[in-house]
């Protein structure tokens, strides 16, 4: 080893030990009312801001709304005839990063019609103690059954309570919707459903569910919406 490549390994003699940190920046020290106030110069913004307006946002006593497009709570949807979308393929299983749903299909029957099509969602499952929102389920999802709310306010004190059923996750079924189990429209496919082209309950539907479940709370409802769709259409629906 060359006599340069020692010396630059030897450690520095100490000559900037003890030195001040302005003397090594190349500094001066403060003097005067600078070097007294120095100690305290911390606090001035914590000074400067007693004299700020409050943002503190008093939840949960006042609110704020969130982002219309804020990831909140899972919802299952309904065709507007009031037919579940939810098809039970388990897409938004597959695409969870978390493993935080589970779904289990069923097969729907003439006499048990829940969704369009052959199959619907027996068994829906989200469990909020892994579910990350990262809205991948909904992209996922080729019925847009499965839509994120606003809703932020998830709590529970147990594991069990976090996991989240099918009868919590599906929303409020509109006025004018005939509940599920019903037949579909007549006369229509599941892709017509897919469509758009159900645009509310017919007056068949509603007979069929007075039959069977006299005392369902969405029948009156329903049967005047189908007796509207039919006065306007002029009973071609």
């Amino acid at each position: 080893m060359t006599e340069s490549h020692d010396r630059d390994l030897q450690k520095p003699s100490g000559g900037e030990v003890g030195r001040r940190a302005s003397e090594i920046a190349g500094g001066e020290e403060p003097t005067g009312l600078a070097k007294a106030f120095a100690p305290v110069a911390g606090f001035g913004v914590t000074i400067s801001t007693l004299f700020r307006p409050v943002v503190t946002e008093q939840y949960p006593f006042e609110k704020l709304p969130t982002e219309p497009r804020y990831h909140g709570r899972h919802q299952l949807n309904y065709h507007p005839d009031g037919l579940e979308k939810c098809i039970g393929c388990e897409l938004c299983a597959w695409a969870c990063p978390a493993d935080a749903i589970y779904v289990e299909a069923g097969n729907n029957t003439p006499e048990a019609q829940y969704a369009p099509g052959e199959r619907y969602g027996k068994v829906y499952q989200i469990n909020y103690l892994r579910c990350i929102f990262c809205g991948m389920c909904i992209e996922a999802c080729p019925t847009r059954a499965l839509t994120m709310t606003n809703e932020f306010e998830l709590a529970g004190t147990t594991r069990e309570e976090m996991i989240f059923t099918k009868d919590q996750l599906l929303a409020p079924v509109r006025e004018g919707m005939l509940a599920a189990p019903h037949p579909m429209v007549e006369g229509t496919t599941d892709k017509d459903y897919y469509q758009g082209s159900v645009t509310g309950p017919t007056t068949e539907q509603v007979e069929w569910v007075r039959e069977r479940r006299p005392d369902d709370e969405t029948l009156e409802a329903a049967d005047k919406a189908a007796r509207r769709a039919d006065a306007t259409s002029g009973g071609t629906r």
